[in-house]
């Protein structure tokens, strides 16, 4: 893993409202690039703004490769890794919950939402892979909101060489304090079982639909503590700085990383 800075941003995404959306996101990237972060991550959907209804209304257009394009060129423009949140449709296929991965050289890769929640199943495809992606000497894993909890998918990134998780949310309901708490109780134990960073943040106002998102960041390190946090009503960005050496003192440390004491032979039940 290299050494990076990493940006949580905090926004309000209005639905429907891609081209503003879009704005707002150049605006905070231009923000985190003056800061000399190395990566930006943006909450759940936040090109597109959270719904569940008529999620295909979205678009004037039949698919979401446009917008996609958008973030690409920002990425290499600002030479860092972006990451933000769509409704994706893909050759006919979709609406998936998908965020986008770009860097300096283009586009890295899409993550689809693999595990939907409840009220999301019904409107939305789930995505069916798991994966990890690299830059530089770094390999990152993303997961959505809903997916933090099932500890499974973080285990098989970081097996697969995850050094840092982004975890970028569309979670409405509670204050920020309340929705802070629940995530550290969590999110920490992502970090601290697997021996890896962890980023999340969360889309933050109010939705035509009635949904109030808490603003929420936080960063954790791969012992579990916590690192950075930012709480409030208003978009904001959280900033970072995730050191490689603190990856490797827990890594070379015979009590304090289990990924390498796993017995899988005996996880049988957790595929059934």
């Amino acid at each position: 893993m290299d050494d990076l800075k990493v940006a949580a941003v905090c926004m309000n995404s209005v639905p429907g409202k891609v081209e503003k959306n879009l704005e707002r996101i150049q605006a905070f990237v231009l923000d985190a690039s003056r800061e000399g972060a190395d990566i930006v991550c943006f909450p759940e959907l936040s090109v597109t703004g959270y719904t569940l209804k008529n999620p295909r209304d979205i678009y004037l257009e039949p698919d979401s490769v446009k917008a996609i394009d958008v973030l690409v060129q920002m990425a290499r423009d600002a030479r860092l890794v972006l990451m933000a949140g769509l409704i994706e449709y893909s050759d006919g296929t979709g609406p998936f919950i998908t965020q986008v991965v770009a860097g300096p050289e283009g586009l890295i890769g899409l993550y689809r939402k693999t595990h939907l929640s409840p009220h999301e199943k019904d409107i939305y495809q789930a995505g069916e892979e798991i994966g990890v992606y690299t830059y530089g000497n770094t390999s990152l894993g993303i997961q959505l909101c809903y997916e933090a909890h099932f500890p499974e998918i973080s285990t098989v990134m970081a097996l697969m060489g995850a050094d840092i998780l982004f975890i970028p949310h569309a979670s409405p309901r509670g204050d920020a304090e309340g929705k802070l708490n629940s995530w550290l109780r969590h999110l920490t134990a992502r970090a601290f079982d697997n021996g890896v960073f962890v980023v999340a943040c969360n889309q933050v106002g109010e939705t035509v639909e009635g949904f109030s998102f808490p603003g929420v960041a936080v960063a954790l390190g791969p012992n579990g503590q916590e690192l950075a946090k930012q709480t409030g009503e208003e978009e904001t960005i959280l900033f970072a700085d995730f050191d490689a050496g603190m990856l490797q003192e827990v890594r070379e440390h015979r009590m304090k990383y289990f990924i390498p004491s796993r017995r899988p032979d005996l996880y049988g039940k957790i595929i059934y």
